[in-house]
């Protein structure tokens, strides 16, 4: 994939501060609503009636009782869950909420139910955002005895802010346009930001199904061609494409240190043992596979080189990358890189499992059998969907 310049696409003078787990995010995003004036945007993709739920409605709510226009756009997939109670709860307490692609019969298949909002986005004002891969659900789930999932965010303050902004307006207006429901109308002028930012260099990226179908995609393809010495990826589920596998090889082999932090939990059997089918391939390259199991890996991160870094909710999967809607912040800086760097390098030392390539051949041949029959299947239902003729997997 031939990979254009524009998607440097790098604004200065930014402020990006590292969120790692609820507990640094939560916290953020409330204190960030209750001190909105003027405007919320929050899109996730799964909300749910939970303790972290019901905190996050009750500081929207407080931000529209204060005359604060606020804005909650959810998946329909991801938060179907979610009790019509809750959302007619937010909307008397004055939020407006919209679903995207409400949930269809599960026995009606249509190409387009597969294509989701998966983004996690918060916008107040022109001041602060937030992007990241952290849904609004509580970081433990109470039947099982396991600590917070893997995850990170970042805040965002400085000129990147207006684009996050836009994005998030945007598919606000088009999904009320789909939902037959009143849009945005013209932009409200908003005051500039008191803050200033920062000094660090950053790129907001989107994926949809338009315009920006590659451009996630085409940034990291981009700095893994142009790695020198280091890249570092932790992705929750991780099945990319023949391009980027081939990326990701060719560094190896040209003497970049190729590391991958991946889920080592069972989450989803498919997708958990398909990818492990691809492993072989990189372990004879020279990557290093390192598995996540003190918890579920949820974060969607990478390091190249000490400086060019990328937090977002966009996995290196089929669904990443060729059906849903994704958000990542690419961020140009040496010390938020580094930051980023030794958190990864410390999680693998204490937490991973580093995947040895001797032991690894000595799977049994049922093993194999079984990982292989996961990725055959998978790429059957690409093929089925129409989805394997936009990349080969």
């Amino acid at each position: 994939m031939q990979v254009p310049e524009r998607l440097s696409r790098f604004i200065p003078g930014n402020q990006i501060t590292l969120l790692h787990n609820g507990e640094a995010y939560f916290p953020a995003i409330e204190a960030a609503f209750d001190r909105a004036r003027h405007e919320i945007f929050l899109e996730t993709y799964i909300y749910q009636d939970d303790a972290t739920g019901q905190k996050i409605a009750r500081a929207l709510k407080r931000a529209a009782r204060r005359g604060v226009n606020v804005h909650l756009l959810i998946d329909g997939f991801g938060s179907r869950d979610l009790p019509r109670s809750m959302l007619d709860s937010l909307r008397a307490g004055g939020v407006k909420t919209l679903i995207y692609r409400p949930m269809i019969s599960p026995w009606t298949f249509r190409r387009n139910r597969l294509r989701r909002l998966h983004r996690k986005i918060a916008v107040v004002d022109r001041e602060t955002a937030f992007i990241g891969g952290i849904n609004i659900i509580d970081d433990r789930k109470p039947t099982e005895d396991l600590p917070p999932p893997y995850d990170y965010a970042v805040s965002v303050e400085g000129p990147l802010v207006d684009a996050i902004r836009l994005a998030a307006r945007r598919q606000w207006s088009k999904t009320a346009w789909h939902n037959l429901r009143k849009g945005l109308g013209r932009d409200r002028a908003l005051p500039p930001p008191a803050a200033t930012g920062g000094n660090m260099r950053a790129a907001f990226l989107v994926r949809d199904n338009v315009r920006h179908r590659r451009d996630i995609e085409a940034a990291y393809l981009r700095a893994i061609d142009q790695a020198k010495s280091e890249i570092i990826l932790a992705n929750a589920y991780f099945l990319p494409g023949l391009n980027f596998r081939h990326a990701l090889i060719k560094a190896a082999r040209r003497g970049v240190r190729v590391v991958l932090l991946l889920q080592g939990r069972v989450e989803y059997f498919l997708q958990h043992y398909a990818t492990q089918a691809l492993y072989g391939h990189f372990l004879d390259a020279g990557i290093e596979i390192y598995e996540y199991r003190k918890s579920y890996l949820h974060a969607k991160v990478a390091v190249i080189d000490g400086h060019w870094a990328t937090v977002g909710s966009s996995n290196l999967d089929p669904f990443s990358l060729l059906l849903a809607h994704e958000a990542n912040v690419v961020v140009d800086d040496e010390k938020f890189g580094e930051n980023l760097a030794q958190g990864l390098k410390k999680t693998m030392e204490a937490e991973g499992l580093l995947i040895l390539p001797d032991r690894w051949k000595q799977q049994s041949a049922g093993f194999r059998v079984m990982s292989w029959l996961s990725y055959g299947l998978l790429r059957l239902v690409m093929g089925i969907s129409g989805f394997a003729r936009e990349e080969k997997f």
